[in-house]
């Protein structure tokens, strides 16, 4: 093995200009405070012009025993574990572009460095999209799969990889590799979703597109309580109403802590509807019709006569629609759980923390995120844990730290059991033997 080169100024200065020579002067430098990933600072960061670029990059630091992190747009840089170190930051931007495929092509090969609103933009042009629509802005498409994204959407048409259907990626040793194809291919590319860098190095990714629909209708209605939302869920999924997506919005201050769940279920009952509890300030319920003009009409109504005459129906999307509850430097967690169980994960959540927390997200499929205060000590946000997972253990469930500030990273556990630590343990032997790639990234600190 190579000493790294931190041993000495000529091997960094030898790293530097190789690096130039690979992405050319104007691809290739020190990096600087900025370039960090989730409070490791990178040594170099590295711009590859295509996949033969990025995979000399990928050799060059086998053979100096260099780690290398990708990144994209660097929107959700700050999720998840530390790396152990960053020498290389291998930055995808110009991975970049969209294949030429006919219009009438049901998929598209898009770069992993390419933005998502740029991927929209030129596919709208043809009449066609992505059915995604992660809330990250600016995010590309790879930073999107390696941290498994989704919005809203997700409650038709799954995630992005739930859509994959075929993957380029660059071994660890620099090995241009793809996966598709079928359901063994497919289910080797979908292992590298979520993996943060920390597998491999996202080239491509061919993608399902669809037609853009004619008509997109949002029908709202104000909420107050988790159970309510779970009635309400439950009524318009019984409904068939064949929603695009179905996304709640709980901010902290919405309601107050119930001191009897019955006379909670009353915010729900038919005599209630229109009235407003007293002492209490509005979450929404939206829901996202999606189709032709005719049955998205049919289908609007019936979702009126359901949610009530408090509901509204608008061309445009609520105001928080497809955004995060936490900002920087909160502690921002992503609660899975069956949609049924819902409002039992959120008043767990409520009781571990002592009072409502803001809650955003699918609730039509369970998966919601929800915002700790960045001053909450450490040992506060290990119990409030500790507590919420204690309950959806037991609805098979999970709630993960998606960021954290340092001191909370360093004395929470992230993630939470894991069923998958010994496959996930074996894929990462697999791909990266040597744990070059994000190394200590995952969980289990692989």
């Amino acid at each position: 093995m190579v000493a790294p080169p931190s041993a000495g100024t000529s091997g960094a200065r030898d790293i530097t200009r190789r690096l130039t020579e690979i992405c050319g002067p104007r691809f290739a430098r020190l990096a600087g405070p900025a370039d960090e990933v989730a409070g490791s600072t990178a040594r170099w960061v590295a711009v590859p012009g295509g996949p033969h670029a990025a995979a000399q990059i990928l050799r060059l630091a086998a053979r100096h025993d260099l780690s290398v992190v990708p990144r994209g747009a660097g929107t959700k840089i700050d999720w998840g574990a530390p790396p152990e170190r960053v020498d290389i930051m291998l930055d995808t931007g110009r991975l970049a572009g969209i294949g030429h495929q006919p219009p009438d092509w049901g998929t598209a090969e898009i770069g992993s460095g390419t933005p998502l609103r740029a991927v929209q933009a030129t596919l709208e042009r043809t009449g066609r999209r992505l059915a995604v629509d992660a809330p990250s802005p600016g995010a590309t498409l790879g930073g999107v799969l390696a941290a498994d994204e989704a919005g809203p959407l997700r409650h038709r048409h799954g995630s992005a990889c739930d859509q994959l259907v075929g993957l380029r990626y660059l071994t660890a040793d620099g090995e241009l590799a793809e996966a598709g194809g079928g359901a063994a291919g497919l289910a080797e590319a979908r292992l590298l979703c979520g993996s943060e860098g920390a597998l491999a190095v996202l080239v491509s990714a061919t993608l399902r597109v669809q037609a853009v629909p004619a008509v997109r209708v949002w029908v709202t209605r104000p909420v107050w309580t988790p159970l309510e939302v779970h009635d309400l869920i439950r009524t318009v999924l019984a409904a068939r109403l064949d929603p695009a997506a179905i996304e709640l919005d709980l901010p902290a201050s919405t309601g107050s802590r119930p001191r009897d769940r019955r006379a909670e279920s009353m915010t729900s009952h038919p005599s209630m509807v229109g009235r407003t509890p007293p002492g209490s300030s509005t979450g929404s319920l939206s829901v996202l019709l999606e189709g032709g003009p005719v049955e998205v009409a049919e289908r609007t109504d019936r979702s009126v006569a359901l949610l009530g005459p408090r509901s509204t129906v608008a061309r445009t999307a609520p105001s928080w629609w497809r955004s995060y509850p936490f900002a920087p430097g909160d502690t921002a967690l992503r609660l899975e759980v069956p949609a049924t169980d819902l409002h039992a994960a959120v008043y767990a959540l409520r009781d571990a923390a002592g009072g409502p927390v803001p809650v955003r997200g699918s609730a039509g499929l369970g998966v919601v995120h929800a915002a700790l205060p960045g001053a909450t000590a450490p040992s506060r946000v290990a119990s409030i844990l500790a507590a919420v997972r204690g309950v959806l253990l037991a609805r098979q469930g999970r709630c993960v730290v998606l960021a954290a500030p340092p001191a909370v990273r360093r004395t929470v556990d992230l993630w939470g059991e894991r069923a998958d630590l010994a496959q996930l343990r074996a894929v990462k032997q697999h791909l990266d033997p040597t744990h070059r790639l994000a190394p200590g990234r995952l969980p289990g600190g692989l």
